[in-house]
């Protein structure tokens, strides 16, 4: 194929591994509650479109369920799948093939299981994504990059250490790969590669960002930290992402947290969505109700008021993005959390707010594969304008 050269020129470049590495092609993530900014101050996204910017509707609109590994490798799920395909608006997948513990359950993927890491729980992964091709189902394979409880500990010069040159844990005693280090994001880029080669029509990048929890004093990276070397971390390895996946036909995504849609700090995470969006084919913000704090947009509950926490959120991201939000396809909250039942109403309610927002394209969080189906029967047309116009922020 013409694209071969590149690509092994990409390998090369981009794969360079150190000695001994081999080359071969469940509550809510995130958190368990509201998003924390670290005490920073909210910096706007820039207004990059004025007039506002109005999308273009897609033409084949992605509406995912997420799977974790277990659900993909059981044929009682897979039949459940099956009428869940039939019956409602879902016509793709986001497969779980690296967890935030670090075990990997790509078939293949050869450094994971020199690492310990592999696990197999979908031994026929790849003549599965053939038989959901066949169907026309769009296939994403979810990978968690920087949280990893296994490589760090397998090999701690890719971990994030603390200020004794220990590796650092969060506060569930897990380590992460330092999002500085050119062997972790090689590590990394080799287990995507290898869900290229597996099928997957496309690489969801989760955890693409720097601890949010622990004792964050403590934390000693490989280089100098700040704000600005963080994101610039980030955006550059999605462009190694983007040069090694783009040529094989592989689309890339990330996700990033809800808040990241109205806060152009980088939150202190390093997830600054106008740059980060620039390097990927689709941006996810995790838009999902439970995770915002009292009096966020406005609301004195947002996890009451599923649409409008949903709609300001995507309202925010559209107007910073401009032309980029063309590639928002965002998580919505298909779970109960804080207090609150989510049911058929409450799931809906999100899908309407995105498609007033004009986003056609959507996935649904459920940590366990577990979903709300009188919700998807039918797809979301917008609303009349002043339904819209009523419940602006104040």
């Amino acid at each position: 194929m013409t694209a071969q050269p590149l690509f092994t020129a990409l390998l090369a470049s981009c794969l360079a591994l150190p000695a001994g590495y081999p080359l071969s092609a469940e509550a809510p993530r995130g958190s368990t509650g509201p998003v924390s900014r670290g005490g920073l101050a909210r910096e706007p996204l820039p207004d990059a479109a004025a007039p506002p910017f109005i999308l273009t509707p897609s033409t084949h609109p992605i509406r995912a369920i997420h799977l974790t590994c277990w659900n993909a490798g059981s044929p009682k799920y897979r039949r459940w799948l099956d009428n869940v395909l039939n019956e409602t608006v879902i016509n793709a997948v986001v497969i779980d093939v690296k967890e935030f513990h670090g075990e990997v359950y790509l078939p293949g993927a050869a450094s994971a299981k020199q690492a310990g890491a592999y696990v197999n729980a979908v031994p026929d992964l790849a003549e599965w994504l053939a038989e959901l091709k066949k169907r026309g189902v769009y296939t994403i394979a979810r990978q968690v990059v920087f949280k990893d409880n296994i490589m760090p500990r397998k090999n701690p010069s890719l971990g994030v250490h603390n200020h004794l040159g220990e590796l650092w844990y969060d506060h569930g005693h897990t380590t992460w790969l330092d999002p500085y280090n050119k062997d972790a994001w090689r590590y990394n880029l080799l287990i995507a590669l290898q869900a290229s080669k597996l099928g997957f029509d496309e690489v969801q990048f989760d955890y693409i960002r720097f601890p949010t929890d622990g004792h964050l004093q403590s934390i000693r990276y490989s280089v100098p930290h700040n704000r600005q070397a963080a994101s610039q971390a980030l955006v550059d390895f999605l462009g190694q992402a983007r040069q090694l996946l783009h040529p094989l036909g592989t689309k890339i995504s990330i996700d990033v947290f809800g808040l990241t849609t109205s806060d152009n700090s980088g939150m202190g995470i390093g997830q600054r969505i106008v740059p980060m969006t620039e390097k990927v084919d689709y941006v996810c913000p995790m838009v999902y109700p439970s995770h915002y704090y009292r009096g966020e947009y406005g609301l004195p509950e947002p996890n009451r008021e599923p649409y409008k926490t949903v709609y300001y959120g995507l309202k925010d991201a559209v107007r910073g993005l401009g032309p980029l939000a063309q590639k928002l396809r965002p998580y919505l909250q298909d779970f109960s959390l804080g207090g609150v039942r989510y049911g058929p109403e409450e799931v809906r309610a999100q899908i309407q707010a995105a498609a007033d927002v004009g986003i056609q394209d959507w996935s649904l969080w459920n940590a366990g594969g577990s979903y709300t189906l009188q919700a998807l029967k039918t797809a979301a047309t917008p609303g009349p304008k002043p339904y819209v116009i009523q419940i602006s922020t104040p």
